[in-house]
């Protein structure tokens, strides 16, 4: 079988294996709904499936080539079988068979990686919510520092940025930043991020030169496509009300602040930084498709497989995933056990190494939970 012949699989690779294999043939079931003139008729169907074949089809035609390799190893080692094969011959067919094997399983790594981060890959916006935890004044510093972090990373790998909400506080901190990137690769990086985050320094307001310890949380949600989850109109209550906060005449007269509540959830969301409201509505939609795809997808994933609970980028507010040590410039990971002293580095946005990390740890969870 094709399966066993390519040296000596493992049980992962086997699994890896079939799950390609029901890919190859869900993308021709994909290919024949398309075609149907019952589903050409339907824009938001065609849509789906060909946001859905497109994801598929670059995983599936690498698994197609090493398919098409397999074959061709396999006719080589046939004339290997056959006596009267001529040397030379013979000499090019082992030549191949070995060629055709390195490739293969180089092909078969790339593919075991691309299988399971397929999905982050997918994704090309996020919204990222960062909020000041215990630690009053100095935790909303902190909160602002991780922002300042997370725009100087954004800058580097040059995606798009746009502020959605910002809460300050007197001295300059945030008690809450809302805020959108988008770009390719934008949540295979930051879905890593999602958790708590522990600082430890000495704080502006300290006047004796002590270390304190103070947190923020961070969440980051990825942005779906309308089409891609279905809020019924009559399930969000919409309340209005004029902004608080500085703005002159306009926040006393008009009424442009934006409450919607999802009620089968009763997630909430709220919106006032902007002056119109119609674009207070509008980002408030936008935090609120976010909120809830995360919502199902973590109650869909916690059904699937509840030993996946301690998976890397799960979004678990309460978790403590990092601390930042300022005296000894040193970042640390708890989720991998990773230490590194280039503290004054990573808040100035260089993040590859620490992202590599924990993608390469991730992979391999998911292989061996696939």
């Amino acid at each position: 079988m094709y399966e066993e012949s390519i040296v000596q699989l493992t049980a992962t690779e086997e699994k890896v294996l079939a799950k390609l294999a029901e890919l190859s043939d869900r993308c021709d079931q994909i290919e024949r709904q398309m075609n149907d003139p019952a589903t050409a008729a339907n824009a938001a169907e065609i849509t789906r499936l060909g946001r859905e074949h497109g994801r598929l089809a670059g995983l599936v035609g690498q698994y197609r080539r090493l398919r098409q390799w397999q074959s061709q190893r396999e006719q080589a080692e046939s004339l290997l079988a056959e006596d009267d094969t001529d040397p030379e011959l013979r000499e090019l067919a082992e030549q191949e068979i070995e060629d055709l094997t390195r490739r293969g399983r180089e092909l078969l790594e790339e593919i075991k990686g691309q299988l399971v981060m397929s999905q982050e890959a997918s994704v090309g916006s996020v919204i990222m919510e960062i909020r000041a935890g215990t630690g009053g004044e100095e935790a909303a510093l902190f909160a602002r520092d991780l922002y300042e972090m997370y725009k100087r990373y954004a800058e580097r790998r040059h995606w798009r940025l746009e502020p959605m909400s910002f809460s300050p506080t007197d001295l300059g901190g945030f008690r809450e930043v809302i805020v959108n990137f988008r770009g390719n690769g934008v949540w295979a990086a930051l879905v890593y991020e999602g958790g708590g985050h522990r600082v430890q320094r000495v704080p502006q307001t300290e006047a004796q030169g002590r270390i304190h310890t103070s947190a923020a949380t961070v969440a980051v949600l990825p942005e779906p496509e309308e089409v891609e989850i279905d809020i019924k109109p009559d399930e969000v209550v919409e309340h209005v009300a004029r902004a608080s906060g500085p703005g002159g005449q306009n926040v006393n007269k008009v009424s442009s602040a934006i409450k919607l509540e999802h009620l089968p959830t009763g997630i909430t969301v709220s919106m006032q930084d902007e002056k119109s409201q119609h674009k207070n509505r509008a980002k408030a939609w936008r935090v609120l498709r976010s909120r809830l795809f995360d919502f199902y997808e973590q109650k869909r994933r916690a059904q699937r497989d509840a030993t996946r609970r301690d998976m890397i980028g799960s979004g678990d507010r309460s978790q403590r995933i990092r601390t930042y040590n300022y005296p000894q410039n040193r970042l640390t990971d708890h989720r991998i056990n990773l230490s590194l002293y280039s503290l004054d580095r990573i808040l100035m946005g260089d993040l590859d190494e620490l992202v590599s990390a924990l993608a390469d740890y991730d992979k391999q969870q998911r292989l061996e939970n696939l």
